[in-house]
């Protein structure tokens, strides 16, 4: 039953069906063949199989031990981490999440803050629900930094690092939500992990003439060039910062893009090179929004917030602050209104009379609102700006959304997608422009086949039917070629799988009239 409820939620995600409820409208019986079966469940069976197998955080298990597999399997790509975090919108009326800002529309609404942890070609290892979110530093500090202290395989000896002062154990990225030099001090000092960032408060310009043409190595192997110059640089105060490897590209137009790592042991170019792959994290994000719906809710159940000693922001608090934007916002309108009321040496009485009507009248207006004010910012200094969640207020307490059938659905979802990466990373070698492989791949997964099982020869045969062009069919070949290299077995089953490509139909020309 369990594998059977795997592979078809996989196939789902293969098939783009984003949801269970779209399973009404595929044919149950085409699907039902491809696991051995006479049908697939219905709906409500479907849902009702995915509530006992998400029993007891099961899913969060197997989410944690396929991580680990994933590490092990690929140690150069572990050793470089890319960290971010993703909202998930919630538009629902069971529970009132708070709000977040969401980079991608510009806006803050509802919802909970997942941060993810990718590897250098942007493949996920694993991610970290954040239902109270205080931002991406304290949960790279209390969750993400422990974890992967104990996961990443390869890392260097206690004998190792303090033979060479500059080797790390591992390295990650972020943007600049992460930037705080106490923060890179603590994680080179007590773990030595190098942090690479982008410079939030860059100095002064360099020179042009420090900048060279360099060969940028990417981690999915191209090879960019860039105007690049390095420095040693001081961030943070005396007290908590640290001295770092400022390197900073040119830009066409003149603007200089400034990064800062403390990866001594890694060249500048090499640093680089991987803070700008960090768009392959982002492209992730979307890539997994558009076809596998990783925002899609899985059920509308909410659950209380297990215990945590994570304080909230004060309502009051919040209020008070919103009173008091507003507030100077009105201020800052009637006083810049009052510094324009300018007149002219040669005015006439009549003008100098206007003026002077006019400057009294925002007097009486800016004198109120500048009390006003001041009563709010000596209010907010008195009103705690955190609360425990405990203190917090019934009424302002929220649910968090249910999480273990999402974390199912999640999961089997990150193993769809990493089995098409793998898919497409040896159709690219066939096809001359790269973005095409993933198209292709998606169409080949939705093609029609025929299974022909021979369970005396031991071989299940499955001849995929031939694609738009003879360019597609090469590339296709070539997958399969390799597939069946591999010699994998249908799960569950002794069949070997055989993948064959029918023969193209006959042209036009060769047809007799």
């Amino acid at each position: 039953m369990t594998l059977h409820v795997i592979l078809l939620l996989a196939y789902m995600a293969l098939c783009r069906i984003k949801a269970v409820e779209q399973l009404q409208y595929d044919t149950p019986g085409e699907l039902g063949k491809l696991m051995g079966l006479d049908r697939i469940p219905e709906v409500r069976c479907l849902r009702k199989k995915m509530s006992e197998l998400s029993r007891n955080e099961a899913p969060q298990r197997w989410a944690g031990v396929l991580s680990q597999a994933w590490m092990e399997q690929s140690p150069e790509l572990a050793g470089t981490l890319y960290a971010d975090g993703h909202v998930r919108l919630y538009h629902g009326r069971q529970t009132p999440l708070p709000r977040r800002y969401v980079a991608r529309q510009r806006l803050c609404l509802r919802g909970t803050t997942d941060y993810w942890i990718n590897d250098a070609l942007g493949q996920p290892f694993f991610s970290v629900e954040r239902p109270i979110d205080h931002g991406l530093l304290e949960v790279l500090r209390n969750d993400i930094v422990p974890r992967l202290l104990k996961d990443v395989p390869g890392q260097p000896a206690p004998e190792q690092l303090q033979a060479n002062p500059y080797l790390s154990r591992f390295v990650i990225l972020f943007d600049r939500e992460g930037y705080s030099p106490a923060f890179f001090r603590e994680m080179w000092q007590q773990h030595r992990i190098a942090c690479i960032t982008y410079h939030k408060y860059p100095k002064e310009a360099w020179p042009e003439s420090e900048f060279t043409e360099t060969s940028v190595p990417l981690p999915a192997g191209e090879v960019l060039s860039l105007k690049l110059a390095e420095r040693g640089s001081w961030i943070g105060d005396r007290r908590e910062g640290l001295w770092v490897r400022e390197v900073r590209k040119l830009n066409p137009g003149g603007h200089q893009t400034s990064l800062v790592s403390t990866a001594y042991a890694q060249l500048g170019p090499e640093n680089a090179g991987r803070l700008f792959s960090r768009w392959s994290q982002e492209n992730f994000f979307r890539y997994m929004m558009e076809h596998y719906a990783i925002d899609a809710l899985n059920e509308y159940r909410t659950e209380e917030i297990p215990g945590t000693n994570r304080p909230v922001v004060n309502p009051a608090w919040r209020e008070l602050d919103r009173q008091s934007r507003v507030l100077k916002g009105k201020l800052t309108q009637r006083q810049a209104r009052f510094a324009a009321l300018t007149l002219h040496p040669q005015a006439e009485p009549s003008e100098i009379e206007k003026w002077e009507r006019q400057k009294a009248d925002l007097r009486e207006q800016i004198e109120p609102l500048e009390h006003a004010w001041a009563g709010l910012k000596e209010r907010m200094k008195s009103t705690p700006h955190h609360l425990a969640w405990d203190e917090l207020p019934t009424e302002q307490k929220f649910q968090r959304l249910a999480p273990s059938r999402k974390c199912l659905s999640d999961t089997v979802k990150l193993v769809a997608y990493r089995a098409e990466t793998a898919l497409a990373m040896i159709v690219r070698e066939e096809l001359s422009h790269e973005d095409e492989a993933r198209a292709l791949i998606r169409d080949l997964l939705r093609s029609d086949a025929d299974l022909h099982p021979d369970e005396v020869a031991g071989v299940l045969t499955v001849r995929l039917h031939t694609l738009a062009n003879p360019r597609s069919n090469r590339a296709v070949q070539h997958l399969l070629d390799e597939l069946n290299a591999a010699e994998f077995s249908y799960p569950g089953t002794n069949l070997r799988l055989h993948y064959t490509l029918a023969a193209p139909p006959p042209s036009d020309s060769a047809v007799p009239c």
